[in-house]
């Protein structure tokens, strides 16, 4: 195996089992919620359904990303154990966390000339940047060294795909996203935006669709256009979702009916704190490895 650790941010909304699974160590993001301060460790500290709950109820939830003096930290532990560093941060296009990671870097590569730091902006999201991290935990796996492996990851990470759509424009309204009357209109009529992560990994709104079933239809049609191989599709699909669990079963039975080569079934995660504190309940999110995201 090769002498390198492979590590992420909290913020692929995967599961602290996963993570082990993968052999992927991670460092935490934050939130305030209310009058309390939370890790972004996966929901094990606070759950996604406690802070909906809170939500709901009228508290504030604000995020804030991993610190320098953070990652300086994390990265160091594997410094001191004579072992290189290759970290997945999430999307500068949603957080200037990567900047964080970068003076990190600087001041570490610095007091250990011998090391490597590699730090990959995943300009992914959510599950999509589990997505990127599952694959390069898996290449890792099979003796990927680890330059190699930031190469690859570098030609192949804007093929990560990420569809959006939410149910409930509540906190989209909230958080500005959405203008009030434009939201309150929205949701009187059913409207759910489709959503996806753009080439600088900014979430862009697509479509305004009317009703679940249609905005699930045209999600699953999203992935029969741009999905590797089509309808012949045999990589990884994930599911991210806030509070939307059977819905979340739907879309995933209607993508292993649609594509039968799948990469065993689709894997259903739930959105973690830190995207949750903003799109709050009502968010089903898919991914999977499709045509490259371009410049528009």
């Amino acid at each position: 195996m090769s002498n390198y650790v492979l590590s992420s941010c909290s913020t692929v909304d995967l599961t602290p089992a996963k993570m082990k699974e993968m052999d992927v160590p991670f460092v935490n993001f934050h939130l305030k919620l209310g009058d309390g301060f939370y890790n972004d460790d996966m929901g094990q500290e606070i759950s996604t359904e406690e802070i909906y709950t809170r939500m709901l109820a009228g508290e504030d939830a604000k995020t804030s990303q991993v610190s320098m003096v953070e990652y300086k930290e994390f990265f160091e532990k594997f410094l001191k154990e004579g072992k290189d560093v290759l970290h997945i941060v999430f999307s500068s296009g949603l957080s200037g966390s990567i900047n964080s990671a970068r003076l990190a870097q600087e001041e570490l590569q610095e007091e250990y000339p011998d090391r490597k730091i590699y730090i990959i902006d995943s300009l992914a999201a959510s599950a999509g940047h589990g997505l990127l991290v599952a694959k390069a935990a898996s290449l890792k796996k099979e003796g990927m060294s680890i330059d190699d492996l930031f190469d690859w990851i570098e030609e192949h990470k804007l093929e990560v795909h990420h569809w959006f759509y939410s149910t409930d424009l509540t906190f989209f309204i909230k958080g500005g996203r959405v203008s009030k009357g434009a939201g309150l209109v929205g949701n009187m009529l059913g409207i759910c935006p489709l959503l996806n992560v753009d080439w600088e990994g900014h979430l862009i709104p697509r479509e305004k669709i009317r009703g679940k079933k249609k905005v699930m239809a045209r999600t699953l049609q999203m992935m029969k256009d741009h999905a590797q191989d089509g309808t012949n599709y045999s990589g990884k699909c994930f599911i991210s979702h806030s509070d939307m669990q059977e819905g979340a079963e739907t879309l995933a039975s209607m993508i292993e009916e649609a594509f039968p080569n799948l990469d065993g079934k689709v894997e259903i995660y739930p959105i973690g704190p830190t995207i949750g504190c903003h799109t709050g309940p009502g968010t089903i999110a898919l991914f999977f490895w499709g045509d490259k995201r371009e410049e528009e």
